[in-house]
């Protein structure tokens, strides 16, 4: 079977398989699309935590984007863990060159036990450069917090957030809800034309490691496939609700999700 799309992933490593490239790989593979790599750090983790962070240089996260697009263009860009300004910078640079329209970025800040997984002077780039040059920006509550500089209790302070992150330069936002407490799941797309809001019965499981990698991931798939960003949202979406479901149940933490479930894919491919 021929590949639907391309799509370079830039991300850290999970030792554990659970999220970062390797959710990416696995959400992309399953999808029916062809993933390619540049690593950011490799983190040494688990299902209880992350242990430690080896970041790569930023010249060499440089190399891996430009040299793999020259021989394979791709078709589209998912954008996880940049820890340092100097990283950020280095993809900044590369995206400038290989010119590729659709990308999205899951700013990835805290682990799923809580480790800090970008500094400071990352973030202020990050909210004042990056996210004008992607399609997308898939930030959860937490991360959406942090970028807004605002409290969110409710799903009206997401769409205040939301629209915050509009004026910032964001063309296109997904805040994901699952950090509010609710039997109900709300996730918003935003952009200056129209506000989705996209509701879910909450699925009860602590193992939801790499959701939001796993859905950035499906997102860029669906996108580069041909989509909407609003139905690669929707469909991305799915396709995660139908991994947590699964319940793999691995590890003695937060768990990872099933990215190879056999009923989300025939489900989600023959929309």
């Amino acid at each position: 079977m021929r590949p639907k799309s391309k799509i370079l992933i830039i991300a850290g490593s999970d030792s554990s398989g659970g999220a970062g490239i390797q959710a990416d790989i696995k959400t992309i593979t399953a999808l029916g699309s062809y993933a390619m790599t540049a690593i950011t750090a490799v983190t040494v983790q688990n299902t209880t935590g992350v242990k430690s962070i080896i970041p790569i240089e930023p010249k060499e996260i440089f190399n891996q984007i430009k040299f793999t697009s020259e021989d394979i263009k791709p078709d589209g860009i998912k954008i996880g863990m940049l820890h340092s300004s100097k990283v950020i910078k280095s993809v900044i640079r590369s995206i400038d060159i290989i010119k590729v329209k659709k990308i999205v970025l899951d700013p990835v800040m805290v682990a799923k036990g809580g480790t800090k997984l970008i500094d400071d002077k990352a973030i202020k780039l990050l909210k004042n450069e990056l996210i004008k040059k992607v399609s997308l920006i898939t930030p959860n509550i937490p991360e959406a917090e942090i970028l807004t500089t605002t409290k969110i209790k409710t799903k009206e302070d997401m769409i205040y957030a939301a629209s915050k992150l509009i004026e910032m330069g964001a063309k296109n936002v997904l805040i994901k809800g699952g950090h509010l407490d609710s039997k109900f799941v709300n996730d918003i797309f935003v952009n200056k034309k129209e506000i989705k809001i996209i509701k879910n019965r909450r699925i009860t499981t602590k193992n939801t490691h790499g959701t939001g990698c796993t859905l950035s991931a499906a997102i860029i798939n669906f996108f580069s496939c041909g989509k909407t960003l609003k139905k690669s949202c929707e469909l991305g979406i799915k396709y995660v609700n139908e991994a947590i479901k699964s319940n793999l149940n691995l590890g003695k933490g937060n768990g990872p999700i099933n990215h190879l479930n056999s009923i989300a894919i025939k489900k989600i491919s023959n929309k």
